[in-house]
C-alpha cells in the first residue's frame, strides 16, 4: 500500500506475488489499462517472468471479475467498519486481511469451499 498507485508500487507487488510460488506454465497476470501496468518497466517485467499479459477493455470491470470480487470484500469485511488512525495501521490491518484471514482461513464457493493456500497447494500437487 503506496501513498500512489505508480510502477514502482506495481512492480514490488508483483514480485511479492510471485516470491515463494511455484510457476506454473502460461501463468496469466491480468489488470487494468492503469498507467502503472502498461509503463514500459512494468511490461518488461512481465515478459522477464514470461507471464501471460492479460488486460481488461476499456470501462469493462466484469473482464477483471475476481479482483472485483475481492477488493468488494475487502471494503465489506475490513474497510467499512474500520477508522483507521493512520495509513500504517491501515496498511497492517489490510495486510493481515489478505495474508492471515483471506488467504488461509477464509473458504471461498468458487474454490471449493477451500482457502486460496489449500487451492494452490493442491494445484501445485497436480502440475
Amino acid at each position: 500500500m503506496g501513498e500512489r498507485a505508480d510502477q514502482q508500487l506495481a512492480s514490488a507487488a508483483l514480485n511479492m506475488a510471485l516470491q515463494g510460488r511455484k510457476q506454473v506454465e502460461e501463468t496469466i497476470h491480468h489488470s487494468d489499462q492503469g498507467v502503472q501496468y502498461t509503463s514500459n518497466a512494468y511490461r518488461q517485467q512481465l515478459e522477464t517472468e514470461q507471464l501471460v499479459v492479460s488486460t481488461s477493455r476499456k470501462g469493462m470491470p466484469y473482464d477483471n471479475a475476481v479482483m472485483e470480487s475481492f477488493f468488494g470484500s475487502l471494503k465489506q469485511e475490513l474497510t467499512h467498519h474500520e477508522d483507521f488512525a493512520s495509513r500504517d495501521q491501515a496498511r497492517v490491518q489490510v495486510f493481515d486481511y489478505i495474508e492471515v484471514f483471506y488467504n488461509r482461513q477464509r473458504m471461498h464457493s468458487a474454490l471449493g469451499y477451500r482457502t486460496p493456500l489449500e487451492f494452490s497447494a493442491m494445484n501445485e500437487v497436480r502440475n
